[in-house]
């Protein structure tokens, strides 16, 4: 009896394994990772240089002496994000905001798919239970149904198409959400309908892996309670278009504030007006606006789109060239036909000089050695370091980064439109707090490289 149950138990061991393995580490396959190049990104070979101020500090500022860093590979927007690439954010978070608001209104109504007269089209995807599978069954029952906000994690419905034109409304229901979303009549003008930005709110949640690992160091576990380091956040997304005449006092800028954003004239240009916050909110976006493609085609997911950290941004800025003293290289501002290398005031009140009065096309200027387009000039551009004056003291040689959340000063690259040639310097620091827009500051987006960089064989 003791030798037939020693052999049942050898079998199920056996079994347990499984006959593929053949009892070797073999690991846990996963699909064949195959990155691709993001659209509209160049690759950024990663390696060590010396960061910081290698000649004279003429500002004396003393805030980046010279330092050997190392960063790793990653990928750069080639230009800085434009007035298009973010009107597509802007519609996006419209769109889903309006279909929110209808779903919930055809909710009330106990309307669903089925009442195409109207706005039951419109109904959560989870409104026909017939077409959930069993874990969507189960997460509704047991999550969104108890949540305090009955529409908490209720999927919209996207295959449905939103129209803007009141000719086309469907229904008096569908008339009176789109009528909320815009401004209220006396607040027209020149007879156009004017959409209420300030309800143009993206919500989204991110987990502050800092935090959590500096908690796990505090408390010595290696475990611990995740809630307190979920971060929720709300931001008003749109623009803030007065800055071309708050950023200039006794100046007449008002056509630039109201045609920059909106008119197609200025679609390719730079987006500004964009505080840091609205920057982090845009890389969220992009993000998951990706993931989710990514996952509607059983692809693996890509790596977050962010902000790139003061190290990097230089790094790239110098495309390649150790020592020098713009992007292009050289410590001159023309090239050998005279003509200036980027968009920047030249001379004292002449902002023209350099064929451009504010800024240019995003695609303007030759790029540098990485093939990106403006790293000095045109828009400075937002980094997610915050600023310390003293940080390349202290900063790690290894991608070194310095991010508090305490801290409301962002460290701003580059120079713009309306900076000397001293700003435009790959190695000069400047800063702007988080909350705060600006007509001359925009961004571009990094995204991490999944493997390592190619080994060259000699």
């Amino acid at each position: 009896m003791k030798r037939l149950l020693v052999l049942l138990t050898l079998s199920a061991v056996i079994l347990s394994c499984g006959s593929k393995n053949r009892g070797e580490l073999i690991g846990v396959k996963q699909k064949k990772w195959f990155g691709e190049k993001p659209f509209g990104m160049t690759l950024i070979e990663g390696g060590s240089y010396i960061m910081g101020k290698q000649d004279e500090d003429l500002a004396q500022l003393q805030n980046a002496p010279a330092r050997t860093v190392t960063v790793p590979s990653f990928y750069m927007d080639e230009t800085e994000i434009t007035n298009s690439e973010y009107r597509q954010f802007v519609h996006w978070v419209k769109d889903s905001i309006a279909l929110a608001m209808l779903a919930r209104k055809a909710y009330e109504l106990e309307l669903g798919e089925d009442n195409r007269d109207g706005i039951g089209e419109f109904a959560f995807k989870d409104a026909d239970t017939s077409k959930l599978n069993e874990f969507q069954k189960y997460m509704r029952a047991n999550y969104y149904d108890v949540n305090d906000d009955l529409y908490s994690g209720r999927a919209l419905n996207w295959d449905s198409d939103l129209t803007w034109d009141t000719e086309d409304y469907v229904d008096q229901n569908y008339a009176e959400i789109m009528d909320s979303l815009y401004l209220p009549p006396e607040l027209w003008y020149n007879g156009e309908i004017k959409l209420d930005v300030s309800k143009l709110i993206y919500a989204y949640t991110w987990f502050d892996a800092e935090g959590a690992a500096a908690e796990s160091k505090r408390s010595r576990k290696q475990f611990i309670d995740r809630k307190p380091f979920i971060k929720k956040e709300e931001i008003e997304i749109y623009p803030d278009t007065t800055v071309w005449i708050k950023d200039f006092v006794y100046s007449y800028n008002e056509p630039m504030h109201n045609d920059y954003f909106s008119h197609p004239a200025y679609q390719d240009y730079p987006v500004v007006g964009i505080s840091w916050k609205q920057a982090v909110a845009f890389c969220n976006w992009r993000t998951n606006f990706k993931n989710s493609f990514q996952r509607d085609k059983g692809k693996p997911s890509v790596s977050k789109f962010r902000l790139p950290n003061e190290a990097e941004w230089e790094y790239a800025a110098r495309g390649g060239i150790p020592a020098g003293t713009y992007p292009w290289g050289s410590p001159y501002m023309l090239n050998d036909r005279a003509c200036f290398l980027a968009n920047f005031k030249p001379l004292r009140g002449d902002y023209a000089v350099d064929q451009a009065v504010y800024t240019v096309e995003a695609k303007s200027y030759e790029p540098n050695d990485y093939n990106l387009y403006n790293m000095a000039g045109n828009v400075a551009e937002w980094t997610n370091s915050s600023y310390d004056p003293s940080a390349y003291e202290y900063l790690s040689s290894l991608n070194p980064n310095m991010s508090f959340d305490n801290e409301a000063r962002k460290v701003v690259r580059g120079g713009s439109w309306k900076d000397v040639a001293y700003f435009l310097r790959v190695s000069s620091r400047d800063y702007e707090y988080s909350d705060t827009a600006r007509s001359y500051i925009g961004f571009r987006t990094v995204q991490d490289y999944l493997g390592s960089q190619k080994v060259k064989m000699r």
